[in-house]
């Protein structure tokens, strides 16, 4: 198995929505951490990518800690949420960074599939962040809703709020520009994310205008509103993260390879196709279905053939073993040998292959 790099990436699902509707929805609400767009190989290969990770790092962690002085200074429970929901972005991208410099190592007789599963154990450290600011977050607006305290320096948490929006903004354009440019899906998603977050620190503002107007509870309820926000964005990345675990792959990238496959010379037919992630790389293995009157080193090349094929046309994939099956016209199963270690199972049919 080899690696391979792609000369096209796809984006079925990062594309800016289409539409006033679509482009106000595709704002405010939480986007989708999928595995095949949350980390990326463009943020690995390409020394731009990676830059653009440390710069949106910086700008979010200088934002976070001028909203921290406010937040000392003024009381505002708003704004404690979102720094809190700022600050645990901007320190996500430390697992992840730490993730993507384990990940290069070499394979070992230990560790034969290479270390890419350190990036699910990183993504369980950044559902942590995200749970943990959420959580701080109700903690401190149910404590200020029961026990009232004046906001002070309401310019102040305004400002904060307007800086805050400004800093994800800035950073949500550079990434999302950045990630255009190197073609790297993750970045893009990663700066609409930055952006909703920035719609966040709005409601700081909406908060600080509503204690000005004589509705002190204004500040924790909207307290209460940015850490709703951040339970869905924990949601959606709970879900993802959790599915990458447990090896879940996209039907259509299972049909896309499988259509890929059929359309090799000389491939007859196909068994099984599977798929999985290690890391943000995907792991492919198959089984074709060649003319039996073909001598080994011809039904090789089909193989490879088709491996080669895959590995060009599958976004993300790196790998992939390709078995080829003898296509008979006697009606014999290649497989019988090895039957009866799959009648008993569920996925006996899949794991045996299907013959034409």
């Amino acid at each position: 198995m080899t690696d391979h790099d792609h000369p096209r990436e796809h984006h079925h699902h990062d594309e800016e929505a289409s539409g006033l509707i679509g482009r106000l929805t595709a704002l405010v609400r939480p986007h989708r951490h999928d595995a095949a767009t949350s980390i990326d190989s463009a943020l690995e290969q390409d020394a731009r990518g990676v830059r653009a990770l440390k710069l949106s790092l910086l700008g979010l962690g200088i934002t976070a800690i001028l909203q921290v002085v406010v937040v000392v200074l003024s009381g505002s429970v708003a704004l404690l949420a979102d720094t809190l929901h700022n600050g645990a972005d901007a320190l996500t991208a430390l697992p992840i960074w730490l993730a993507f410099s384990i990940g290069r190592r070499a394979p070992t007789r230990r560790f034969q599939f290479g270390y890419g599963r350190a990036e699910d154990l990183a993504g369980l450290v950044v559902l942590l962040f995200i749970a943990g600011s959420a959580i701080v977050a109700v903690y401190e607006a149910l404590d200020r809703l029961a026990h009232p305290v004046e906001v002070q320096l309401l310019w102040a948490v305004a400002i904060a709020g307007i800086v805050g929006f400004a800093g994800n903004e800035i950073v949500a354009q550079y990434r999302i520009r950045v990630g255009r440019e190197i073609g790297s899906a993750a970045l893009v998603a990663d700066g609409l994310h930055a952006r909703t977050d920035g719609f966040t620190s709005l409601g700081v503002v909406a908060g600080a205008l509503g204690v000005f107007l004589g509705f002190p509870a204004a500040d924790p309820i909207a307290g209460l509103l940015i850490a709703g926000m951040i339970v869905l964005v924990l949601r959606d990345a709970a879900r993802d993260v959790l599915f990458r675990i447990m090896d879940a792959v996209d039907p259509t990238i299972v049909t896309e390879s499988e259509e890929v496959l059929r359309g090799v010379s000389g491939v007859e037919g196909l068994g099984s196709v599977r798929l999985r992630w290690i890391g943000h790389r995907l792991h492919a293995e198959a089984e074709v279905t060649v003319d039996e009157s073909l001598s080994v080193a011809e039904g090789h090349a089909i193989a490879e053939r088709a491996r080669h094929a895959l590995l060009h046309d599958v976004p993300h994939l790196s790998s992939a073993l390709i078995h080829a099956d003898p296509c008979g016209h006697d009606g014999g199963d290649p497989h019988a040998d090895v039957a009866h270690h799959y009648s008993h199972s569920p996925s006996a049919a899949q794991n045996r292959g299907s013959q034409p």
